[in-house]
């Protein structure tokens, strides 16, 4: 009877071990495509980032980076603890396990809080026919005074792409270029928009801002990048939660292992 319970055992054991090495595996392949998703995140779409005052779009980037490293890292840990059977190396495995875990809830959840705010800047937008200070101040004002100025290379590409990307001109609107510190200087020659805000961008076409030959769309760019912050803080949160509660599988797992090995002898 002893020998058929430690044969029972030894299978049980032999069977989490397997379960767990599966689960170490796919959870490294979705630490890549947690890491991969905050990269692409910050590489893509910096120049949409560089446009916001708010950190916390990229801070919850920086954090799936950061998870992801870690959770390749952790994944290779969690196969070497599995096979060699070692309880000290399961103990620091689940808690590289937990660590990660709230570092991805907190991306997750960072997400979800810059997500409300541009939220309720929509439902301000709607009631009351204004955006909040991070969407609508911040853009108006990084057009009007920082386009093609001194050593704002990196918001003049932005806004270029944002335009030429998002098919619209200016933040609420193209008249809001008017105001430009470079539309009113002598370096413009004449222009009234730049020449991003034109449906076939060319040298000069933005002395014409007729709608035949600009962007003219309702609610500006402001809406666009507002679609487009939205859509993709989803993504973010969505990744971040979703390997997070993935996770507790390998937690249960490796508890379960845990308590089926020996104590180790000291």
């Amino acid at each position: 009877m002893g020998a058929y319970e430690e044969k029972k055992t030894t299978c049980g054991t032999i069977c989490l071990k397997y379960l767990l090495f599966t689960f170490n595996f796919l959870f490294w392949l979705a630490g890549g495509v947690v890491m991969a998703v905050g990269v692409w995140t910050l590489v893509e779409k910096s120049d949409y980032i560089s446009l916001l005052s708010s950190k916390t779009y990229a801070a919850s980037a920086y954090i799936l980076v950061l998870a992801g490293a870690i959770v390749m890292v952790t994944g290779v840990l969690g196969c070497c603890a599995t096979f060699k059977e070692q309880r000290r190396l399961l103990r620091v495995y689940f808690v590289l396990l937990l660590c990660i875990f709230l570092l991805e809830i907190l991306a997750g959840v960072l997400a979800y809080i810059y997500y409300q705010q541009v939220i309720q800047s929509a439902h301000l937008m709607l009631s009351c026919h204004q955006l909040n200070e991070e969407l609508k101040q911040t853009l108006r004002e990084t057009m009007v005074q920082k386009y093609k100025q001194k050593d704002q290379h990196h918001v003049t590409r932005a806004v270029d792409t944002l335009q030429q990307e998002f098919k619209c001109c200016g933040s609420n609107s193209s008249s809001d270029w008017a105001e430009s510190a470079w539309i009113r200087s002598s370096e413009a020659k004449g222009r009234m928009v730049p020449d991003s805000c034109c449906k076939t961008p060319t040298e000069g076409c933005g002395h014409r801002d007729h709608p035949s030959n600009i962007y003219k769309v309702e609610g500006g760019c402001i809406t666009k990048l507002e679609n487009f912050i939205l859509d993709h803080l989803k993504i973010i949160g969505a990744v971040g939660i979703g390997i997070a509660c993935v996770q507790i599988i390998g937690m249960v797992f490796t508890c379960c292992l845990y308590r089926s090995l020996k104590a180790e002898p000291y």
